[in-house]
């Protein structure tokens, strides 16, 4: 049974952005208007620097899987890419719509395509990079989705996915839901298991070349950064005794590091972000 309140995306997020008290989330999820100014501070965001690392050297052609409102199509474009931005919802406020709207107002190299990920319509090895940003884990069939990606990409080719949901049981899922700030308004919220997401990406023939775990990289844990990261671990440090002197051992951005990296190993929140960097190996 679906406990959802709206019928479609779009309109759970327009009741979203209409109430004042959720205005941190709406700008955390790039909804806030107009878009053009969410997507260009999406670009100059500290999460797409770090995503940006990754990318090939030189541009070309890039295809981004469930665009969304078009803030990373726009980034891709604005760095310098030739896009096509896939999305299977034709609204205006999170889909298509939105998507040729920004477009319009930005004049960038961004070609439209309304498809689902799981049924690419191109050509085989179009593209040098395709990105999904918190996509995988929305997937019907997430081996065809992975099988379909691997086709579309150049030998030699990367393929990035952000943002990825990850339960450690099935149990976990709706402990997630439950707790996900957006899947009572409307549902589509889903997660796998770690496991799952390697399987598909494997077996479609891609390598991976880093598994990016929750507290690895600001492009897991955004809109929260390092500073914002600290303050939220000294109030939990503060409530313990003992917890200043632990505090205060952290503060080295080293060993702030390394202490990151720890809590990305121990970390079993059901849905905690993953990102995976890939590339399809030369023929």
């Amino acid at each position: 049974m679906n406990d959802s309140k709206f019928q479609t995306w779009e309109d759970a997020v327009s009741w979203l952005i209409a109430q004042p008290e959720k205005q941190e989330l709406v700008q955390a999820c790039y909804y806030d208007k107009p878009l053009k100014s969410a997507a260009e501070r999406y670009w100059n965001s500290e999460e797409w620097q770090a995503i940006q690392k990754f990318f090939p050297q030189h541009y070309g052609t890039a295809l981004d899987i469930g665009a969304g409102n078009g803030i990373a199509s726009y980034a891709l474009a604005k760095d310098g890419w030739q896009v096509k931005a896939l999305e299977p919802d034709s609204s205006d406020l999170v889909g298509v719509g939105a998507i040729r709207q920004l477009v319009g107002e930005s004049l960038l190299p961004v070609e439209v395509v309304q498809e689902i990920g799981e049924k690419l319509p191109f050509d085989n090895q179009t593209f040098d990079l395709v990105f999904a940003r918190q996509v995988l884990h929305h997937a019907q069939n997430l081996h065809q989705l992975c099988n379909e990606i691997y086709r579309v990409i150049k030998p030699g080719g990367i393929f990035i996915a952000v943002r990825e949901h990850v339960i450690s049981s099935p149990r976990d899922l709706p402990k997630f839901l439950n707790f996900h700030p957006l899947h009572n308004l409307y549902g589509g919220e889903n997660a796998y298991l770690l496991k799952q997401y390697l399987r598909a990406i494997k077996l479609a023939g891609l390598r991976i070349n880093k598994i990016i775990a929750p507290f690895d990289s600001i492009i897991n844990y955004a809109p929260l950064t390092e500073e914002s990261l600290k303050k939220e671990l000294n109030k939990k440090f503060n409530s313990i005794p003992g917890g200043n002197i632990i505090y205060q051992l952290l503060s080295s951005k080293q060993t702030f590091k390394i202490f990151l990296n720890l809590l990305s190993r121990v970390d079993n929140r059901p849905g905690r972000l993953f990102s995976f960097v890939c590339h399809k190996p030369e023929i």
